[in-house]
């Protein structure tokens, strides 16, 4: 178990599990379940356990980089808010990133702001189904 969010998928699956079988438990119960499957005492537990163990993957002032709109950059997290199991970042490019892929315009940004998910890939979409931002910390 790495993560919170990993050991609440497991408690949905879980739940769910049982639920097929005609056994109805809540969502606290099975994280009750899963924090006894993991060793811990309990969920309060576990959840701080992993907590501990979970190194923040973004951060203010973070040199990351990443794709926004299919088109690669590198650059500086200037701002970070913590949303449940998301951020909210604002990133600053080195580079203005043009984000039309149309031969007869451009549209440059030089700076953004979007919802990342603990792995630093956003929930919403591009047209073509693929994440709008993909971001990862810089390793040097």
């Amino acid at each position: 178990m790495r993560s919170v969010a990993e050991a609440k998928e497991q408690a949905k699956a879980l739940r769910a599990a049982l639920e097929a079988e005609g056994v109805a438990i809540n969502h606290a119960q099975s994280l009750e379940m899963v924090a006894k499957q993991n060793g811990a005492r309990d969920w309060n537990t576990l959840h701080a356990q992993l907590m501990r163990n979970t190194p923040d993957p973004l951060r203010l002032n973070q040199r990351v980089r990443g794709r926004y709109l299919g088109q690669p950059f590198a650059g500086e997290i200037i701002a970070i808010a913590v949303m449940g199991q998301n951020y909210e970042v604002t990133i600053r490019f080195d580079e203005a990133v043009d984000v039309v892929e149309s031969e007869h315009f451009s549209n440059f940004r030089r700076q953004i702001r979007a919802v990342v998910d603990l792995d630093g890939i956003s929930p919403a979409k591009t047209s073509n189904g693929l994440a709008q931002l993909v971001v990862e910390p810089e390793t040097r």
